[in-house]
């Protein structure tokens, strides 16, 4: 049942990670750029033919590939090895919903179709899929700190209740 319910959610944010793009691309192509959340963001049509901050333009079939990998490795882990953390698994399927977004956008148009310009900073323009893989990324690597942290903690002997430290 775990299975089904993770590919099922995967499958919804997916399909709204395309549906926003598509709603925003319609939009800017009609109306222009157009500020929002009090000014402190734009929705800005960009074409990325690279990965974050644009890294590694114009490698659509390396990114494709190593998406690819990324995403399997992800899918099998979750599937069939179970974290016991539901925060983990959260994590993965953020992950992969991300990654299977920005996938599509390579495959069907060549890029990914990026609209989120922050204006309070100099950042670059993301979308939903890159906010899914970087909240998912920081999840699972803090989730990995903390859990490596306790371990550590609970095997020195000085954990909770110790009074020898």
């Amino acid at each position: 049942m775990f299975q089904l319910i993770s590919l099922i959610v995967i499958a919804v944010l997916t399909a709204a990670d395309q549906f926003v793009k598509y709603i925003v691309t319609d939009y800017i192509e009609s109306h222009g750029p157009k500020e929002f959340l009090f000014g402190l963001f734009r929705l800005t049509y960009v074409e990325n033919t690279g990965a974050a901050f644009s890294s590694f333009s114009n490698s659509t079939v390396v990114l494709s590939v190593v998406t690819s990998v990324i995403i399997v490795a992800c899918i099998i882990y979750l599937l069939l090895k179970r974290s016991k953390s539901i925060f983990v698994n959260i994590s993965l399927i953020l992950i992969i919903s991300g990654g299977a977004g920005n996938m599509i956008d390579r495959i069907t148009n060549g890029f990914v179709v990026d609209f989120i310009e922050p204006l309070f900073i100099n950042f670059a323009v993301f979308n939903v899929a890159d906010c899914f893989i970087t909240v998912g990324a920081f999840m699972l690597a803090g989730y990995e700190l903390f859990s490596g942290l306790k371990k550590n903690d609970n095997s020195s002997g000085k954990g909770r209740g110790d009074n020898n430290g």
